[in-house]
């Protein structure tokens, strides 16, 4: 099974799927498509190469204005709200980079007052090293979406980081921060490619044991427990 993110509503019952893997032998995933397109891999290149130096913080927003009662992002009682739909990304976009885990997060929100969901997260979590994610994600906002990843040498801002098109290229850029005005900027591009297929691609070939999945069902786990942490904050 290829499960829609967020694998559950919290750690505990996704945890139950790890039982169930033991049980039955099974494969079973939380699909975060962004984990597969070349502009997050290079990315993470990047980082683990030093070429950013020190890499002490990443700055994630991501908003959609979405108000209609018959959305499923905006029923509460099935895990409508910011938080579960697009701020999951951020989170799991930052484990990505970072590899690893935080270790305390806190969160500030804002509740439509009809639908009861977040339509506004703020979000922080500390990683080991002193390692900073601080994170938007609004269902009420203009359509915006960004990544910048932080370093003592250098900056990286993953431009369509989420919703990157399958029709069309796209962009990351390196800046070494000579020039406030972007004199210092360079750009990578990255054909047009399906993220959605590539990760279909790679289950089908664990599926069939022609190649490892790379995120057992334990990281799904793990976002889950920050989600959990976020909300307790909040």
């Amino acid at each position: 099974v290829l499960c829609e993110k967020p694998i559950a509503l919290t750690a505990d019952e996704a945890q139950q799927l790890v039982a169930a893997r033991e049980r039955t032998g099974k494969l079973v995933a939380e699909a975060f498509m962004v984990r597969f397109h070349p502009q997050w891999l290079r990315a993470r290149e990047i980082v683990q190469s030093g070429a950013l130096g020190e890499v002490r913080s990443i700055q994630t927003a991501f908003c959609y204005f979405n108000t209609n009662p018959d959305n499923v992002r905006n029923k509460a009682d099935i895990g409508g709200g910011g938080l579960y739909d697009i701020g999951c990304y951020a989170i799991a976009t930052a484990r990505f980079i970072f590899g690893a885990e935080p270790i305390r997060a806190t969160a500030a929100f804002d509740r439509d007052p009809q639908f009861g969901t977040d339509r506004l997260c703020s979000g922080l979590a500390e990683f080991p090293g002193h390692r900073h994610l601080n994170f938007i994600c609004s269902t009420q906002q203009v359509p915006y979406q960004r990544v910048q990843i932080f370093g003592t040498k250098g900056r990286l801002e993953v431009q369509i980081p989420f919703n990157a098109p399958a029709n069309g290229m796209c962009r990351i850029f390196t800046d070494d921060g000579s020039d406030l005005a972007g004199a210092g900027i360079r750009a990578e591009e990255f054909p047009a490619c399906n993220q959605y297929a590539l990760q279909a691609h790679a289950f089908a070939r664990a599926v069939l044991n022609e190649a490892e999945w790379p995120y057992p069902i334990e990281n799904a786990v793990a976002n889950m427990r920050v989600i959990d942490a976020l909300f307790r904050s909040g």
